[in-house]
């Protein structure tokens, strides 16, 4: 089973490229079968990992930035990947 993981933070005003360059540089205590890092308007950030493993497999996540760089505490969803049909 593929298991999404999705880490999505938005920025102190004028901080983005600081987030941005702080989600490229954490490192996970496993590496995912696949990682994509994006950027929106308004200074937001999100990584999505993918893994394979159960949906309720413990799996290492992006820790929570430091709170002068972020406008609120970090949003996370898990999802597991469905067949098409």
């Amino acid at each position: 089973m593929t298991v999404a993981l999705m880490w999505e933070a938005r920025a102190a005003e004028g901080r983005g490229e600081e987030l941005l360059g702080w989600a490229r540089g954490q490192r996970l205590a496993r590496e995912p079968v696949r990682r994509e890092i994006f950027r929106a308007p308004r200074d937001r950030v999100l990584v999505i990992t993918w893994w394979d493993a159960p949906y309720d497999a413990s799996l290492p996540e992006l820790p929570e930035p430091s709170p002068a760089l972020v406008t609120r505490p970090v949003h996370r969803w898990r999802f597991e990947s469905v067949a098409d049909g």
